[in-house]
């Protein structure tokens, strides 16, 4: 059967695969378009199977609630094009859709959660990746349950927060709350969630640069006390003045609103992945060679 314009079009509705790929598929099933389907389904693994060792640091990173369980999570691409995407951002509404309703809190589990087509969101993210033609991939997740939960997710979809408090705090303060931590990034909750590691490399840096010459040993210890003390105010946020109103902390703030922040999550796009720079230019110089 000859492969027409209206073939591969209608192939292409159905796959979402580049137009290359449905003509190549119809091609090489005489225009079977089932047989075709099945092509670009097995041909498109193989190449998402060969992407799978890829760097993918962009993506989006979503946060979502149903007012008794919230969610966030990270879902990687390579390029911050493919953010842009229709087709990617209907995948990210259906993860967190599924997540949502489900009880997971585990990224292996998640993986494993299934969503409304019936394919679970690893075999999801596969299909994704032969499609768009970049790795795609769940990244991690974090889920909380109780009665008062916030989530903010930031205009460029690359920061989310979850939060979850007890006590009496209304949605809106909580939502500020929220928003401080997307602007501010805290590292740790409060004083008390920062390893002694971290504690310990800021006070070496602290004793490097502070200059305790003459300083009587009791003196000199309190200054170094002092300024680790308030290198710990800037990465606890219940230690950060509010950025609603800079002249308390917001752990007073919360307090004042007869509550307690129990836990915190903040996801951005791609921390702690070490990115690598690609010349886009030899690559593709290179392909066309091949």
């Amino acid at each position: 059967m000859a492969v027409t314009a209206q073939l591969i079009k209608e192939l292409r509705e159905m796959t979402s695969a580049g137009m290359m790929d449905c003509k190549k598929a119809l091609e090489a099933t005489d225009g079977n378009i089932e047989e075709a389907v099945v092509w670009l389904r097995e041909n498109g693994l193989s190449k998402a199977a060969k992407k799978a060792d890829r760097v993918a640091a962009e993506g989006v990173s979503f946060a979502k609630s149903n007012g008794k369980r919230g969610i966030v999570f990270e879902v990687n691409s390579e390029t911050d094009f493919v953010s842009k995407n229709e087709k990617f951002m209907n995948l990210i509404q259906q993860i967190g859709d599924a997540l949502l309703n489900s009880t997971v809190s585990t990224l292996e589990e998640a993986l494993e959660v299934k969503l409304a087509s019936g394919e679970t969101v690893k075999e999801a993210c596969i299909t994704a990746t032969a499609t768009i033609g970049e790795k795609i991939e769940l990244r991690r997740i974090a889920a909380v349950e109780g009665d008062t939960i916030a989530v903010y997710n930031h205009a460029n979809s690359r920061i989310s927060v979850l939060l979850q408090f007890e006590g009496e705090i209304a949605q809106e303060d909580a939502y500020n709350v929220c928003m401080h931590v997307a602007a501010m990034a805290p590292k740790y909750l409060s004083k008390d969630d920062v390893p002694q590691e971290f504690k310990d490399a800021e006070m070496h840096i602290i004793k490097e640069t502070t200059d305790l010459t003459g300083k009587p040993e009791n003196i000199a210890e309190g200054i170094l006390k002092g300024k680790l003390s308030k290198k710990l105010a800037e990465v606890t946020l219940l230690e950060q003045g509010f950025v609603m109103d800079e002249k308390q902390s917001v752990g007073k703030f919360v307090e004042s609103k007869k509550s307690v922040l129990k836990q915190m999550f903040r996801f951005e796009v791609g921390e702690g992945i070490e990115k690598v720079e690609t010349d886009f230019a030899a690559e593709v110089a290179a392909q066309l060679k091949g």
